[in-house]
């Protein structure tokens, strides 16, 4: 059976957003069918737009995060601009913001002042460190996050802090928020009121270092930085090998034996006392890692991956990011779609969720107050009122 309904069709999401994790947060949403209504500032909207001209010369962030919605330009510091936000609010059934510290609550946009007038809204606060507490009003970007939350403590080399590669922390709020507002529709089906929801990037992250937290709980220490090597399972990481780099993993003493045997050709290694299980080769991996770099460097990666393969090892090659838009098993899943953006159709990837019952949504990436007209006739504004907001500023 496939009735291809989005399973958010009905719920209108109007977003105060800017930056990752709240764009990337109503774009998942978006993409379940949810109508999402972004309210950018006039003339220059959401900065994420300006981060860079990659994308047929849009910002690669912006196009990433801002698929499938609907940009209304809007000065929310104006009694104009505010009041068609509440109007807005009347007819939607969530509010997203991930403004500065303390501005929604200025505006009037805070989740006692909203419940009071409309008790089913559902407002989701996305901030930096909490909308209480000490680190309340402080500035908080992806690093700042990393580092605050003891990431860049377990990433990188003994020598070097490495920050990841993708603005994680702020992914982590946005998933996490996501996830908090589908729980909270479907709460509000059951006793028909809002709900009011924090999340805050630091929290998120917190909850992605679970294992290395439990791993020093109590005083113990931490998980030392190895690199793209895992801190505690050996061999189990990038290894280079005759002309490229491949990343490989041994989980099990049956591995290891195999690996020996059929990859290393060492019969007499599998019964070495120095790598007996994992904890003493993983004690032990500066002497295991030039017997393994010796082989490996005489094989292509090719090869390599063929015999672990064959050995029922679990491997994979290093990709660059041109090997990704080319890869294989993605390419066969159908993965990648046509999306329309104000400079012309780009390739965009289909969320991760593969449902049977729909098929996931890749609208449009939206300019600038391209729906002003639109929206504000919604709410019932003339052509010669909405002439006056924009020439007043207002829209």
């Amino acid at each position: 059976m496939k009735l291809d309904v989005a399973p958010l069709t009905g719920i209108t999401v109007v977003a105060l957003e800017h930056a990752i994790a709240g764009p990337l947060c109503t774009k998942q949403l978006a993409d379940l069918g949810a109508r999402i209504i972004k309210i950018e500032r006039p003339q220059t909207g959401d900065f994420a737009r300006a981060y860079d001209t990659r994308t047929l010369g849009q910002s690669s962030h912006f196009i990433w995060t801002n698929r499938g919605k609907l940009s209304l330009t809007l000065d929310i510091k104006s009694s104009m601009g505010i009041n068609i936000l509440k109007r807005l609010l009347k007819e939607s059934d969530v509010l997203l913001q991930n403004l500065a510290p303390g501005a929604a609550k200025r505006l009037g946009l805070d989740y006692a002042t909203l419940h009071s007038q409309l008790p089913q809204l559902i407002v989701c606060d996305i901030s930096g460190y909490g909308q209480t507490g000490p680190y309340k009003d402080k500035k908080a970007y992806d690093l700042l996050i990393q580092a605050e939350s003891g990431l860049l403590s377990v990433t990188g080399t003994e020598q070097n802090i490495v920050k990841s590669g993708i603005s994680i922390a702020d992914i982590a709020a946005g998933t996490q928020a996501n996830a908090a507002i589908l729980a909270a529709i479907i709460q509000r089906s059951n006793i028909n009121e809002g709900a009011h929801i924090e999340i805050s990037m630091l929290e998120a992250m917190i909850e992605w270092m679970g294992f290395p937290l439990n791993y020093a709980h109590n005083g113990q220490s931490q998980p030392e930085r190895k690199g793209a090597e895992h801190p505690t399972i050996y061999p189990y990481g990038v290894f280079q090998c005759k002309d490229k780099s491949i990343v490989f993993g041994i989980q099990n003493e049956r591995e290891w034996n195999s690996f020996c045997v059929n990859i290393l050709a060492d019969n007499n290694l599998e019964d070495d006392a120095r790598f007996a299980n994992n904890t003493l080769r993983s004690q032990n991996r500066e002497q295991l890692k030039p017997l393994i770099h010796k082989v490996l460097m005489s094989i292509t990666a090719a090869e390599v991956i063929q015999k672990l393969n064959e050995n029922e090892i679990a491997c994979s090659k290093v990709n660059n990011i041109n090997e990704v838009w080319h890869h294989e098993q993605l390419r066969f899943l159908k993965k990648f779609v046509m999306t329309k953006s104000p400079n012309g159709d780009i390739e965009t990837f289909l969320p991760p969720g593969n449902s049977n019952l729909f098929k996931p949504g890749a609208g449009a990436i939206p300019k600038l107050g391209e729906h002003n007209t639109l929206l504000l006739k919604e709410l019932g504004y003339t052509n010669e009122e909405i002439e006056d907001l924009a020439l007043s500023g207002v829209v």
